[in-house]
């Protein structure tokens, strides 16, 4: 198979894992909202992201998966069991990200499901609160796994850009990434004005916060203009769960699940 077709292919699975299985709320009639969170939990997501939020007076969600606590990589130092104490204590909300920090299309939806259920299980057991966000490890989500976890979670958040609303799919959330310094900083501030002209709700999502982020993360300066930028604007900045509380939601509900068998299996083997 090209390139080229792949690509194609990889851009109509995009569109259909967008509009089936959806567990859609509306959002239409609220203030806008801003939601930045933190995928993997490097711990100056906490260290340096969080006292930038905690200037404004505000609070971010943080996806962690156990496995990745007390270990380093190209992210940095993960997050340690006192890190999620003071995330907690500091009225941050922490979120599940699988328990391995594995993608979905690496195993079958059966056991992916499984180490999800675990990965909250584990949070919940260590910290005594409940973990209703989740966020798919590299973005990666198949038709089988929005649909089965949508038991599991007030909500699923994927890295497809966008703004969520009119109608929000609580099965996949929109989110836009916060990478690189501050040259970034201009599309991500004209999201803001967007969204707030449309009344949606916007999600960011970046890993590390540091000088010198990895490539999936970004600098202080980045973080903190974008920040500032929301606050300004007028936008309430909230975590994932403070929307959801507003929009009535609680874990397991999956009014609005719609079946993609239909057309579904031509994809199906490939993802």
């Amino acid at each position: 198979m090209t390139s080229f077709f792949r690509s194609k292919l990889a851009d109509a699975y995009a569109g259909l894992l967008a509009s089936t299985q959806q567990r859609a709320m509306a959002f239409d009639g609220r203030a806008p909202a801003v939601t930045f969170s933190f995928d993997d939990f490097p711990r100056t997501a906490l260290i340096m992201g969080g006292a930038i939020l905690e200037r404004f007076g505000v609070h971010g969600t943080y996806y962690a998966a156990p496995a990745l606590r007390d270990s380093s990589g190209e992210l940095g130092e993960h997050f340690t069991s006192d890190d999620l104490d003071e995330l907690l204590a500091k009225g941050h909300e922490l979120g599940s990200h699988t328990y391995s920090h594995i993608s979905s299309r690496s195993l079958s939806c059966t056991d992916y499901c499984a180490d999800a259920a675990r990965g909250r299980r584990t949070i919940e057991e260590q910290t005594r609160q409940r973990a209703e966000s989740f966020s798919y490890p590299f973005g990666h989500v198949t038709l089988r796994t929005k649909r089965l976890l949508a038991p599991q979670f007030a909500s699923a958040r994927g890295i497809r850009p966008g703004f969520n609303g009119p109608q929000v799919d609580l099965n996949l959330l929109r989110a836009n990434r916060i990478y690189g310094g501050v040259d970034q900083a201009v599309p991500l501030q004209a999201l803001i004005t967007e969204n707030l002209r449309r009344r949606n709700w916007l999600i960011f999502y970046t890993h590390d916060v540091r000088p010198e982020p990895s490539a999936y993360g970004c600098t202080p300066a980045l973080f903190e203009s974008i920040v500032s930028c929301a606050a300004h604007s007028g936008s309430r900045i909230l975590t994932v769960a403070q929307v959801l509380r507003e929009m009535g939601m609680g874990s397991g509900q999956c009014d609005g699940v719609t079946d993609a068998s239909k057309g579904a299996s031509a994809y199906q083997n490939y993802f």
